[in-house]
């Protein structure tokens, strides 16, 4: 009796014949009918079978690609070229443009810009607003490191607030935070007191944070020479990975690269190099040759971004000095007279926007209306004629009684652009019979000896407004003399009233209403004849995506989002992408 195999066996053994009984009919019937073909026919069979295939994975593949969509990846580098050289990557100590872009980059605050021009949190998880509006409380993020990897602590916000409160250090945030008392509750808790209210103070908590446990030992006499100047450790998007250096010691190069601790995130570019140079001229061309990919300050074709500069341009006059300027007709006169829309298209190339106010454009306030006119120095002179003033043809001079109107003197800084723009206002004021002579003078020398002393009847200068919107220093009556900024000399009780109420008003619906009154109460007063606020342009390249820009108060600004800057794209499915 022959023994029967064992289980496993039996199933080899059946698994064996499945394999040779089973046939795929069809396929054979298709083998057969192959080889019946003609060796001709064989190979054109073959040819279109394979392009069957083909199209097929094609269409497969045309098909998964639509339904894909792109979404940001990691990866890539920018190229920039500026104008200037880094000195202080510090935020206390920046003063340069190029100084404050790399401080930007490396460092963050409790709070920062989007690309927006909102104020959204960063180092900081929320804060508190008591209801007198004088203390301010912050929460900081658990996961809030500097770039060594050290965490960011209540201790380094009271460190750097401290510091630039330090007149040792001539910070020139020293006078942002003048008065402004701070403490830690804790590791991750912070208070901010204040003397008074200050609705706009939130936005003075952008200032980048030092980590105390490098800076605490360095004196104020030392600070500025520190290697940390040049290779600082903050909490921004960016870190320095490489400085380079002419022969004379002047940096000429810097690369930034990703910050893998940065709280908001892991920046999606690899990294920046800026390349610095003397002149904007050399910035063009460097533009142009490709050997820099982005710039500010020049244009470049369609990849020109523009935004809108917190600033605004004008003729300031100083009563003073000139006691015909006391009279609100002739300094209507004098603005009416000015061409505007011809000097933003043909002396600043179309990058600004005409204005008769002091509150720049970007801001929820309606801009006072620009002066429409297809004569404007025919409606000047019915404006002075309206007050009581007459034209002397032979004499070329205006006159009303004793008094006179026959020579303006503008005082302006020896810059390209403000000395085209004064040209432009003289040909229009010569127009109305006024003789013009323009003094040039260094910015340094016209801020000295010009403006401090307020020497000048007609001042050709801009005003840098933060993006608070604050106006009190250029417009209350108290600031009219140095260090005041009240060039125009300009004293109104109402808008004084309005000025404190604005920065003090904690209703932000109110503080609006307020600076609305005070752009429409002041334009018609014709303290200045405002001209133009300046756009920030920026050309970057075709493949860089993400950019936003916000209202511009710095050129720093423009790195609002960089984070979320991008290079380059991955295809992913829908779901993925809201994931991502």
């Amino acid at each position: 009796m022959t023994d029967s195999p064992v289980p496993h066996e039996r199933a080899t053994r059946l698994r064996s014949w499945l394999t040779r009984s089973i046939r795929v009919r069809g396929l054979d019937s298709v083998s057969r009918s192959i080889r019946t073909l003609s060796s001709g026919d064989r190979l054109i069979f073959y040819v279109l079978s394979a392009l069957l295939a083909v199209t097929s994975i094609a269409g497969l593949y045309a098909l998964e690609q639509s339904l894909l969509v792109r979404v940001p990846a990691y990866g890539g580098s920018l190229v920039e070229g500026e104008v200037g050289s880094p000195r202080f990557i510090n935020p206390l100590l920046a003063i340069t443009d190029a100084d404050r872009d790399l401080a930007k980059l490396t460092y963050a605050g409790l709070m920062g810009v989007n690309g927006n021009g909102v104020l959204v949190p960063v180092l900081a998880q929320s804060y508190t607003v008591s209801p007198d509006g004088k203390t301010y409380t912050f929460i900081l993020k658990k996961n809030a490191s500097f770039s060594d990897g050290t965490p960011v602590t209540a201790e380094d916000v009271v460190f750097t607030v401290e510091k630039a409160q330090d007149p040792g250090l001539k910070s020139p945030e020293y006078a942002n935070w003048a008065g402004v008392s701070v403490r830690a509750v804790n590791s991750r808790t912070v208070v901010f007191t204040l003397t008074k209210p200050y609705a706009p103070f939130l936005s003075e908590t952008t200032l980048g944070i030092l980590p105390a446990h490098l800076w605490q030992n360095i004196s104020d006499e030392e600070f500025p020479f520190s290697n940390l100047e040049t290779n600082p450790v903050g909490a921004g998007p960016f870190r320095v990975t490489n400085v380079s250096r002419d022969a004379s010691g002047l940096i000429t190069g810097v690369t930034v690269s990703e910050n893998p601790h940065y709280v908001l995130g892991r920046p999606y570019l690899a990294g920046i190099r800026f390349q610095f140079y003397e002149e904007t001229d050399q910035v063009v061309n460097a533009l142009a040759n490709g050997t820099v990919e982005s710039a500010y300050g020049v244009s470049n074709g369609p990849d020109t971004l523009t935004a809108p500069y917190a600033r605004v341009f004008g003729i300031f006059f100083n009563p003073n000095d000139t006691q015909v300027f006391a009279q609100q007709p002739v300094r209507e006169a004098l603005s009416i007279a000015i061409d505007r829309e011809n000097i933003v298209k043909n002396v600043l190339g179309g990058f600004a926007t005409a204005i008769m106010g002091p509150v720049p454009p970007g801001s929820s306030v309606k801009q006072a209306p620009v002066a429409s006119s297809t004569d404007p120095t025919a409606a000047a002179a019915r404006i002075l004629e309206t007050a009581g003033w007459q034209y002397d043809g032979n004499a070329r001079v205006w006159k009303n009684g004793s008094n006179t109107l026959d020579s303006i003197t503008i005082r302006t800084s020896n810059v390209p652009e403000l000395k085209s723009v004064a040209s432009a206002v003289r040909t229009d004021w010569e127009k109305l019979g006024i003789s013009v002579t323009i003094e040039l003078y260094e910015p340094g020398d016209l801020s000295q000896n010009v403006i401090r002393p307020r020497k000048y009847g007609a001042l050709l200068y801009g005003m840098v407004i933060g993006r608070n919107q604050d106006l009190y220093a250029f417009w209350d009556s108290q600031e009219r003399n140095d260090p005041g900024l009240n060039i125009a000399m300009y004293a109104n009780k109402t808008v004084d009233a309005l000025l404190e109420d604005e920065r003090s008003n904690p209703d932000p619906a109110a503080r609006a209403a307020d600076l609305q009154k005070i752009e429409d109460t002041i334009a018609a007063d014709y303290p200045a004849a405002f001209i133009y606020a300046p756009d920030f342009t920026y050309t970057i390249p075709a493949s860089l995506q993400g950019v936003e820009l916000p209202q511009i108060t710095t050129p720093s600004d423009r790195f609002a989002n960089v984070a979320h800057w991008y290079l380059k794209t991955d295809a992913v499915w829908p779901f993925f992408a809201a994931y991502r």
